[in-house]
Order: structure tokens, then C-alpha cells, then sequence
């Protein structure tokens, strides 16, 4: 408990890391952070999509044999309730639209759609291509597939509706578009393989800003090179923004400081 309480205040007193001007992605503004509050999380879950609604996070797992969908103490990180997919399914993104939860898989061209209150499955839908993450908006659900094109989907139907194109402050199109979350009006996505978030304007596509989490965790103490950052959360109601990784053992609260 010492060492981990040691570890917050050096981290939370730890300034971003400097992206040099060379690096056209980010040529928008680029904002730091600072850490809330740490959370324990399943250092096994390789988190590919998570959610806050009603005081529980919802979180979806991947890995082929090892998928799932859990309800999750946020507090203690404790899994209250657990589904786990079929082994040919590599889960992906998961959001909610009223009672349900809405989850993607990798490469199956398949979702599943279940109650949020019994994980019972209520239907499956198709898509093409790879299913990345997943959020949604008023209207729509909102996919990313790894590509720079975000798809909307009609949340009954989930024929897709229209598409934007993310391109970053030149022009250029931003791929390895990850986990997503609607926030503030605005599209959250972890750029995989990175310690970045991109804030996306659903309107046109255009990068509004970066959000760089550069020593969110000591890398020490990541499993391997796929325990990447991926998985935003938001509590609408308290105006909190929570982020983990796969294969994180912690989840963290944080304020973005804008720049």
C-alpha cells in the first residue's frame, strides 16, 4: 500500500513527457493530465472496450479464448458479473444504448447485444471489416475499425448511417483509431499503440486536440509490449474521465489539463 501510494504522488506530480514540433499529428493543441484517483484493475484483462453507467464500470476483454463482458466494482476492481463469448470470438469495443450493452468482436464481422442488467443475449448484428471500439452519441453508435474512417451506425438497425474521415491538423488521415468514448460533445479515441488520446470532432472528423498520458504508469510493471494504454470511461454525472490499458493492474481517474 506504501510503495503504491508513493508511486501516485511521483506520477501525479510528473510532467508530460515533450512531443517535438517535427510530429505533424500534433500540430493541434495537446493537453496533459493529472491523476485523480487509482483504482485497482484485473492485471489479466486485456481491456478492448469500457464504460461507466449507474455507478459500475462495464468492461469487454479479448484475446481469442479469453473474451468476456464484466460488471466491475470500480473501487476495488472486483468482477460482480461475468459473460464469457464462445472461443472463436476476439472481443472488441463495448458501449451501452438504454438497457443494453453493445459489443464488437475483431474479426468476426459479429456483435452481440445484451441486457446490461443480466448479460443475457438479446441479438447479434453484422458489420464489414473489423470491429475496433465503440461508442455512441444521441443518435448513433459510433465504430472505429483500426482505419481513419469512424462509422455511424442506427442503434436499432446498426445499418450504417453516414462516416467521417479523421484527418490530424494537416490533413493528414489519422489511423489506428482504438477505444472510443463520447465526451463533452466530442469523440474520445486511444491511438493504439500509444500513450495519446485524439479528440475528434464527430462533425467533420477534424482533430481538435491530443491528450498525452506519457508516464501514466510506471511501464515496469506491465506484463509485455501488448499492455498498451486503451479503454476511456466516462460518468457523465460526476464529470469524470477514467483510462486503463490491457493488461494494466490500474485504473485512473485523471483531470485533463488543458494547454
Amino acid at each position: 500500500m506504501l510503495r503504491s501510494s508513493i508511486f501516485l504522488v511521483l506520477i501525479s506530480c510528473a510532467a508530460v513527457s515533450p512531443i517535438t514540433a517535427a510530429d505533424s499529428r500534433f500540430s493541434v493543441r495537446i493537453d496533459g493530465y493529472k491523476i485523480v484517483h487509482v483504482y485497482p484493475h484485473d492485471p489479466e484483462a486485456f481491456t478492448q472496450g469500457l464504460v461507466y453507467i449507474d455507478g459500475h464500470l462495464y468492461e469487454s476483454t479479448g484475446l481469442y479464448g479469453k473474451s468476456s463482458i464484466r460488471m466491475v466494482d470500480l473501487s476495488t476492481g472486483q468482477v460482480l458479473q461475468r459473460y464469457n463469448l464462445p472461443a472463436e470470438y476476439f472481443s472488441e469495443g463495448l458501449t451501452t444504448w438504454g438497457s443494453n450493452l453493445v459489443q464488437l468482436t475483431w474479426k468476426s464481422e459479429t456483435g452481440f447485444v445484451y441486457d446490461r442488467f443480466s448479460f443475457a443475449l438479446r441479438r447479434t448484428f453484422h458489420y464489414k471489416g473489423e470491429g475496433w471500439g465503440l461508442t455512441h452519441d444521441e443518435k448513433a453508435l459510433i465504430l472505429s475499425d483500426g482505419t481513419a474512417v469512424l462509422r455511424f451506425l442506427d442503434p436499432q438497425s446498426f445499418r450504417e448511417t453516414k462516416r467521417i474521415s479523421v484527418k490530424d491538423g494537416n490533413g493528414h488521415p489519422l489511423k489506428n483509431l482504438n477505444e472510443l468514448e463520447y465526451i463533452h460533445g466530442e469523440i474520445y479515441a486511444n491511438l493504439w499503440q500509444t500513450d495519446r488520446i485524439v479528440r475528434i470532432s464527430p462533425r467533420t472528423g477534424r482533430v481538435l486536440g491530443w491528450i498525452d498520458l506519457s508516464g501514466l504508469i510506471d511501464k515496469h510493471q506491465l506484463a509485455n509490449a501488448d499492455a498498451v494504454l486503451n479503454g476511456i470511461a466516462y460518468d457523465s454525472k460526476r464529470d469524470r474521465v477514467f483510462v486503463t490499458g490491457k493488461l494494466w493492474p490500474s485504473l485512473f481517474e485523471i483531470k485533463v489539463i488543458r494547454h
